[in-house]
């Protein structure tokens, strides 16, 4: 719990440096930026979920010197997964007291709140509760959902050998290596495109990915599984695509000032989205959650289209 709470500490100050970005580059490179920057850390998700089980197996920077964690399959080095980052968080806690630079633009706290007055940052915050959101929250659960519906936590391991079934922790590092992958590469095409046009994309994307891998999750047979993978791989990679599109969009929608702290304060409530798909799956099951999904998606995408996307929409960007 104690780490659980430094890291969120450490994603808060994610949320606060991402605006930071935008200041060192003009706007017709701040899809780029922003795309690089965030996919290249949300990368670390796929790199921890396909590392983590390999790793665990190994004496790793003399971890076994400490006393391994015994299970009744044998030894488990659980503490090599967060000791494998010891080494690059004091490189980057180095490099970000030597190198990071405060940004131009000041404000204090009661200036920062006028934000809240915009219903841009409302209507970018739900969008990016979708694709964010959504990122972060299935990255998180995928493995437990593909184990509990198809692989060995599933009915069907009463009948046939587990071991053909699929396992979660095998596929658990794709969907967030897609994603991460889209939000780089879509930065670029933000940029010369424009945002909108993505985001709206995006939308139209997750929607129906969503609506096909909820039609998967009351499955007759494992046969399903590969539709239902596929369909969720296809929801990460326009998540990220998403995920490029929104960043791209706050700079050239909102005014400087108030264009960081959109960044900060959606960026911290999309990261409830672990939370949010953990408790929403544990709620009411697999296929009502993804239908929800779907509607919720379906109502984002509408407001895409509406306030940036559509011909002469009020704010295109």
């Amino acid at each position: 719990m104690v780490f659980s709470f430094l890291t969120g500490i450490g994603g808060g100050a994610f949320s606060g440096y991402m605006p930071s970005t935008g200041y060192f580059f003009p706007k017709r490179m701040s899809g780029t930026a922003l795309g690089t920057q965030a996919g290249i850390g949300n990368f670390g998700v796929s790199l921890i979920q396909l590392l983590g089980p390999w790793i665990v197996g190994f004496g790793l920077l003399g971890t076994a010197l400490i006393e391994p964690q015994q299970t009744t399959e044998g030894i488990m080095r659980l503490h090599n997964i967060p000791l494998l980052f010891v080494p690059w968080t004091i490189v980057a806690s180095i490099l970000a007291f030597t190198m990071l630079k405060d940004v131009p633009i000041k404000a204090n706290f009661r200036q920062q709140m006028d934000i809240f007055g915009n219903r841009n940052t409302w209507i970018l915050t739900l969008i990016y509760l979708m694709t964010f959101g959504a990122f972060s929250g299935f990255a998180a659960q995928t493995a437990l959902l593909i184990n509990n519906t198809f692989g060995a936590s599933s009915v069907f391991a009463e009948t046939l050998d587990p071991a053909t079934l699929p396992s979660g922790i095998t596929y658990a590092f794709l969907g967030p290596l897609i994603g991460s992958a889209a939000r780089v590469a879509w930065g670029p095409l933000c940029d010369r495109f424009g945002g909108a046009i993505w985001t709206l994309m995006s939308g139209i994307g997750m929607t129906a990915a969503t609506t096909v891998a909820a039609l998967q999750l009351r499955p007759t047979s494992p046969d399903s599984f590969p539709i239902f993978l596929g369909a969720m791989l296809t929801i990460f990679f326009f998540a990220g695509v998403g995920n490029a599109s929104t960043f791209k969009q706050m700079p050239m929608i909102m005014p400087p000032r108030q264009a960081g702290g959109v960044i900060g304060w959606t960026a911290a409530l999309a990261a409830f989205g672990p939370f949010i798909v953990g408790m929403g799956l544990a709620a009411v099951g697999g296929q009502p959650f993804f239908f929800g999904c779907m509607v919720f998606f379906t109502i984002c995408t509408t407001l895409a289209w509406i306030f940036y996307a559509r011909p002469h929409a009020p704010f295109p960007g």
